[in-house]
């Protein structure tokens, strides 16, 4: 029974995140075809296109590429907030030797990488670019992993799940320090006074959707004239989300059973619209749910197919779009450098860090993993296309030859790691022999 709560959301976790890289695939493809064909003017004008509020003494307008990357993403990052958070309160990164192994891999992934773009970079014009090989695409790595079918073992899954989100943390942290520029610190200051509000509420297990929406908004903006991303604000505001439970199992089960019985007690007149009584008693049911129910959880489980269907696509349209001519500009060594870093650092970093945090006897492999799968998710952890694509953006926003260079470095990257990832994960162990049933 326990098992069966534990790990049956996290099947549908992997199952939404596994098509959502397909769905990341396809976006990207169709960025690709669209950009390189007779309307690639279209495909360039439609993202810079101007939406927002003009009147004749107020004027906010972005061109749609920020709206989607400042503002789209900022929803992103708010799931990615309420992830960690899950993970770390109740999750697999909730105590030190759960933890150990994914933290020790997470480290390696962002450390090797990062290093080992710094010894390649000959340019100090591409410096800047050294947070871009550092992140893992979850959702295209899982979808990779779907593939192979039951030659995965769940516990695997969990594993590249865990530290992934340990990445992301690593790669929010990076974007908030190191790719803020111009910081207003006033503005920083008083987004956090409405953000210390919600804090306190979170701790005395209080929590208003409508407040926090409208505070989330106010905090956004902030952010957004502050010189720090504005998708930061949406990791801090998940955070601020409680995911304690205002009744526990027994007064649910107690409460839903009296309900229940008073339901059946109505009378039924054979209308197709409920009586008086039972829309009341309805209302009660829907009150009852909505305190059993986790904010974390319920606002988790309603944007995850959002952002994994829909946020995470659009985003892959309108920043893979890279224009291949015989006069494009490329910066090769940025590209080769980055792809590199992917690959190898990722490959290396994973590796040998959970290597030696197993043979010190630190950490311990999940049961039904062995090495070579940790050697196969460790080079699949060189996808890294939503979030490496966001940094370079950002690492290079007033240079559109590095841009492009890096997000070709990205897809050299992540198709190579993908490719011999999945070889070496579907040769590393046997798929799981189901008995055949004798009728």
């Amino acid at each position: 029974m326990i098992e069966k709560i534990i790990l049956t959301p996290f099947q549908k976790f992997v199952k939404i995140e596994s098509f959502s890289g397909i769905l990341l695939f396809g976006a990207m493809v169709i960025a690709m075809i669209w950009a390189n064909s007779p309307f690639s003017e279209s495909y360039q004008a439609l993202w810079q296109f101007n939406i927002g509020i003009r009147t004749e003494t107020f004027e906010f307008t972005k061109p749609l590429i920020l709206w989607i990357n400042d503002g789209l993403m900022a929803i992103f990052f708010f799931l990615i907030g309420l992830e960690i958070k899950r993970e770390l309160l109740i999750g697999e990164l909730n105590s030190l030797r759960k933890a150990t192994l994914p933290l020790f891999a997470a480290i390696g992934g962002m450390v090797f990488p990062l290093c080992l773009f710094l010894l390649l970079n000959n340019s100090p014009e591409t410096s800047s670019g050294w947070g871009i090989p550092m992140a893992t695409d979850i959702a295209f790595t899982l979808a990779i992993l779907k593939i192979l079918g039951n030659r995965v073992p769940l516990s695997l899954k969990i594993f590249l799940t865990a530290f992934a989100i340990v990445d992301d943390l690593g790669a929010v942290l990076i974007i908030a320090i190191f790719y803020s520029t111009g910081i207003d610190w006033w503005l920083i200051l008083y987004a956090m006074l409405p953000l210390a509000f919600l804090f306190y509420l979170s701790y005395r297990g209080i929590y208003h959707k409508y407040l926090s929406f409208f505070i989330g908004v106010v905090v956004w903006f902030l952010f957004l004239g502050s010189g720090i991303h504005p998708t930061i604000a949406g990791v801090l505001m998940a955070f601020t989300i409680p995911i304690r439970q205002k009744i526990d199992m027994e007064s649910f089960t107690e409460n839903l059973q009296d309900i229940a019985y008073r339901f059946t007690q109505t009378k039924r007149d054979g209308l197709p619209i409920l009586s008086k009584e039972q829309y009341e008693h309805m209302d009660e049911l829907e009150d009852l749910t909505e305190k059993f129910n986790s904010p974390l959880q319920r606002l988790e489980h309603g944007l995850h197919g959002w952002v994994a269907y829909f946020i995470m696509p659009i985003f892959a349209i309108s920043n893979a779009g890279v224009i291949f001519s015989g006069d494009m500009a490329l910066d090769m060594p940025l590209v080769i450098n980055i792809a590199v870093a992917l690959f190898i650092g990722k490959g290396i970093g994973i590796t040998l860090m959970s290597f030696l945090s197993v043979k010190l006897k630190i950490a311990a492999l999940p049961e039904g993993i062995n090495f070579m799968q940790i050697i196969g998710v460790a080079i699949l952890a060189g996808v890294g296309f939503t979030m490496s694509i966001f940094v370079a953006n950002l690492a290079f926003t007033d240079n559109s030859v590095f841009v492009d260079s890096s997000k070709v470095g990205i897809l050299v990257g992540s198709v190579v790691s993908g490719i011999i990832g999945y070889i070496i994960i579907k040769s590393s162990g046997n798929p799981k022999k189901v008995p055949i049933q004798k009728s």
